[in-house]
């Protein structure tokens, strides 16, 4: 092709695959199938518009498109929303799809009348979830957030797994010195090579992304390629896990209190898509329609033992040391999709010239369709039926459309408060937000709770504030004191004996400071920022004395009855209607005193 004719294909392509999307909406059908076919009609056995029968290409397309969307998948979770959950997760991601993989392959040994060593290269091959589709699934779901969190680092986590198997079982059919012991040693190098270099690599995030100023926005996401990339391919190079690595990389990115997290978090939501589209329309060009009807029966067999008995067993029997109810265990187990995930492993054998390796290929392609039509078509109804679900969304969506945000000039930043972080207890009023941020709303379980200044933060909130760019550098600073300490003890103000209050009312001087975050009035010290005035500098502020002021272009001292007064003056004398919204905000945080 010309440059031209395949740059158009290829915008063919994708709109297909969005066109798809759309049409599976309206079915109730995983739009992920519908691409899946679309590769398929084109393909050789099709219409023959393209002729593609390349299993190395596919593979790359795969791995790249894998690394991607585990990346995303991390970013999307971060180490502090799995952390409650990790031990059920690994277990599930070790154990569950080792017992996935046993009986799976078992039982592929006895349909196609093979070896049990290639029977469990074939289980091993359909053993692992898709990260891309359980994390579609979830995303409009209402599962339990326990659960939720569960599946989604699970489907980061079992991919390494399910690789490393796919890697062993065809050493172990190609070489008959290999057995159970190099296995685990393969097991042991991989895994702690890529736990290794993931660490190292989200370390290095965690350090590196609060302290950095690039010159512009756009370039904040080529630094979470870059990492992701470098973090991949140094595990691999060192004969490493990359997946594991690349995972862990975007747990950490997730994790940090940058004002660019969002900015690399929608980025990398849409190039997960891209990715997970490219490789099922790359997959379907390499499924022949003529070469299934020798194994359409017993690949669709295989299929349901493996949806219906291989991976509920595991999850009911890996799951329970972790308080799982015998209905969530079930819903575990239903949940785990399988997707573009066992194509990519079912080209490994291919390529490493292992007997009758095509057909393996079209038993995955059997197990992808059967796992993503039938639980994910069922999966929500399910965890409805057997009382697993909530009033909220499994992964909460953005409050905000985050992209009419920045262009404006602005970052939504969302806080999740842990319990032992310093903000917990404390009044929003003493969180020392700048002037050029504001709290928007306290998500608290299923409530979005309007702040006021005396709200007081709990455990377990989630916080999303507002935040211009040019604020960000001194903003990530206070998240870090949020997250850390030590936060200012707030002090305690006199009480003012009656009739001793003196009113007073002067133009605010330069030398007097900044009026939206005055530390001294009048020589007399501020010890409570009771509110901060957004569109121009100002601030109602409680004295240690026992008074009250008002800062802004002029000042005013007193009780909180005397500046009421005042204020209402100030509103019948003005005609601005920021200066009256101003007056009126005065007002309501005086009037509670």
């Amino acid at each position: 092709m010309h440059d031209g004719e395949l740059i158009l294909v290829t915008g063919a392509l994708l709109a297909g695959g969005l066109i798809a999307g759309l049409l599976a909406r309206g079915l109730r059908v995983p739009g992920l199938v519908l691409v899946l076919g679309l590769g398929m009609a084109i393909g050789s056995d099709g219409t023959g518009w393209i002729e593609f029968n390349d299993y190395v290409s596919a593979r790359t397309v795969g791995i790249v498109g894998l690394a991607l969307i585990l990346f995303e998948g991390g970013m999307a979770a971060g180490f502090r929303e799995i952390r409650p959950v990790l031990a059920p997760s690994v277990a599930l991601a070790v154990f569950g799809t080792l017992l996935t993989a046993v009986v799976t392959g078992l039982a592929a040994a006895w349909l196609f009348d093979i070896d049990t060593v290639e029977g469990m290269l074939i289980g091993s091959i359909v053993a692992a979830t898709d990260g891309a589709a359980v994390f579609a699934v979830l995303r409009g779901s209402t599962l339990r957030r326990r659960l939720a969190r569960t599946l989604e680092a699970e489907a980061g986590l079992n991919d390494p797994v399910a690789v490393l198997l796919v890697l062993g079982f065809i050493e172990w059919i190609q070489r008959p010195d290999y057995g159970v012991l190099q296995m685990v040693g393969l097991f042991a190098q991989q895994l702690g090579i890529g736990l290794g270099v993931g660490v190292v690599a989200g370390g290095l995030a965690i350090w590196m992304l609060p302290r950095l100023r690039l010159a512009s926005a756009g370039l904040y996401p080529v630094a979470s390629l870059a990492l992701a990339a470098l973090s991949f391919g140094t595990a691999d190079v060192l004969h490493g896990s990359g997946f594991l690595a690349v995972y862990l990389a975007g747990l950490a990115i997730g994790s940090t209190n940058s004002a660019a997290t969002q900015t690399m978090a929608t980025f990398h939501d849409g190039l997960a898509w891209l990715a997970q589209v490219t490789m099922f329309l790359v997959l379907g060009l390499l499924v022949f329609p003529s070469q299934l009807d020798d194994v359409w029966l017993k690949g669709t067999i295989l299929a349901v033992v493996t949806t219906v008995i291989a991976r509920p067993l595991a999850t009911i029997i890996v799951g329970w040391p972790f308080r799982f109810s015998l209905a969530e265990r079930v819903v575990l187990g239903w949940a785990g999709l399988r997707g573009a995930v066992p194509v990519v492993l079912a080209t490994f054998p291919v390529i490493a010239g292992v007997p009758s390796s095509s057909s393996f290929f079209n038993i995955a392609f059997f197990a992808v369709v059967i796992s993503t039509l039938l639980q994910g078509s069922t999966f929500e109804a399910l965890a409805k039926r057997l009382g697993v679900t909530s009033d909220e969304a499994a992964i909460p969506a953005p409050l905000m459309e985050e992209g009419t945000i920045r262009r404006l000039g602005a970052e939504v930043v969302e806080f999740p408060v842990g319990p032992d972080d310093a903000v917990v207890g404390r009044r929003v009023r003493e969180l020392g937000l700048p002037r050029e941020a504001l709290l928007n709303v306290i998500v608290r379980g299923v409530q979005a709770i309007p702040p006021r200044g005396s709200s007081v933060v709990e455990a377990g909130d989630r916080l999303h504030v507002l935040v211009r760019q040019e604020a960000a550098v001194e903003f990530r600073r206070q998240l870090r004191l949020w997250r850390e300490g030590p936060l200012e003890e707030p002090r305690r103000r006199q009480a003012v004996p009656r009739g001793a209050t003196v009113f007073t009312s002067r133009p605010w001087t330069e030398a007097d400071g900044d009026p939206s975050r005055p530390r001294m009035v009048s020589s007399i010290e501020v010890v409570e920022q009771m509110r901060t005035r957004r569109d121009r500098p100002g601030a109602v502020v409680a004295l240690v004395d026992g008074r009250f002021a008002v800062t802004g272009a002029s000042v005013l001292i007193g009780s909180p009855r005397q500046l009421i007064d005042a204020a209402r003056r100030r509103l019948r004398a003005t005609e601005d209607e920021a200066d009256r919204s101003w007056w009126r905000e005065v007002v309501g945080s005086l009037t509670v005193i």
